[in-house]
């Protein structure tokens, strides 16, 4: 079955290219707000401080995300000084065959292709970026993740921002095959939430909707997020899950995400309110989860992916035959096929 998700990822890798979907391909589709700590719960997932920092939306294009996981015994044999390293890799499908060992250089290329499109002006673009992280310590998954909502304008940044956001977010995860991952701090009141609103829309019956709680150990004195961990405030049939990201003087003193994942473990398991429910939170438990909902979807999505995919053969077969006789499919007759080609599309 782990097999499932590398498929789904070479499909949408071919989709991506042509700049369309016409399979609504599953995948987890990551919605937050800006201050929701949603950069933060993606690098925990991976284990590598890779995604753009700063104030403002710094995520302005959809970053299709595939985790790949790798045997640990891989190395990079290319590097002598370091040949008993096991190897972690990114590459941008925008740059193939183009290797990235160095993380600070995947977070430059974000920044530069972001740029590409956007300029400089804080604006945003639904044309996305696929990046593919190979490593031991991922699990295999599919993550998209789109900007931060926001609600008023900074800088020079388009006036309707906010809807140019809001509708792309939309256009994600409005999708029927789409698992909404609605990351939320605890320390902010649910019904405000930006991430569960929006999935609210598109999934009113909280059916393929997974609620990820952060900054619970920043919680005011007196509150904590129990009831909302045990789905009694907003249900999900997916449920919520609790995380503990680094602070901003982690991300600052540049702390390990290792340390950072073991001191959430902790928390967890020493918190006299949570320890009954420690096996149910944190980033590793978030990623083994979203991995087998992930695997689960696509299974129930096979049996019309594979319809769909039947029918655009189909059609395809028949346009292809509507170009010319089989038999000019050799090198010898490749001319004459290519003239009837033009001929008929001239014709048209």
């Amino acid at each position: 079955m782990e097999r499932l998700i590398p498929v789904i990822n070479k499909l949408q890798d071919v989709f991506n290219s042509i700049g369309a979907d016409p399979l609504d391909l599953p995948q987890i589709v990551v919605v937050g707000s800006q201050s929701s700590g949603k950069s933060s719960v993606l690098e925990h997932i991976v284990g590598r401080d890779f995604l753009p920092r700063g104030s403002g939306i710094v995520t302005r294009r959809p970053l299709v995300l595939q985790l790949i996981h790798i045997p640990p015994d891989v190395k990079r044999s290319e590097d002598k000084e370091e040949k008993d390293t096991v190897v972690e890799w990114a590459e941008f499908l925008h740059k193939p065959n183009e290797l990235y060992y160095d993380f600070e250089k995947v977070r430059e290329e974000i920044e530069r292709e972001t740029e590409r499109v956007t300029g400089k002006n804080k604006g945003v673009s639904r044309t996305p970026i696929n990046l593919k992280i190979y490593s031991p310590n991922v699990l295999n998954l599919t993550l998209v993740d789109l900007p931060g909502m926001t609600r008023v304008p900074v800088g020079d940044q388009p006036p309707d921002i906010e809807q140019q956001i809001r509708a792309m977010i939309l256009e994600y995860i409005s999708k029927p095959n789409a698992i909404i991952l609605a990351i939320t701090a605890a320390n902010t009141d649910l019904s405000n939430s930006d991430a569960l609103h929006l999935s609210k829309e598109t999934d009113p019956n909280g059916e393929r909707t997974v609620g990820v709680l952060t900054k619970i150990d920043i919680m005011d004195k007196g509150t904590d997020a129990l009831d909302m961990l045990m789905g009694k405030v907003i249900p999900l049939k997916l449920g919520f899950i609790g995380v503990v990201n680094r602070s901003q003087q982690d991300i600052i003193s540049k702390r390990p995400i290792k340390s950072a994942l073991k001191a959430e473990q902790d928390f967890f398991a020493s918190h006299p309110l949570y320890r009954n429910v420690a096996s149910r939170c944190g980033t590793t438990y978030l990623a083994k989860t979203l991995n087998r909902v992930l695997i689960q979807h696509i299974r129930e999505c096979l049996p019309e992916l594979k319809l769909k995919v039947n029918k655009m053969l189909a059609e395809a077969q028949q346009e292809l035959l509507a170009y010319g006789d089989p038999l000019y499919d050799t090198k010898n007759s490749q001319g004459a096929l290519l003239l009837q080609i033009i001929t008929r599309f001239s014709a048209n």
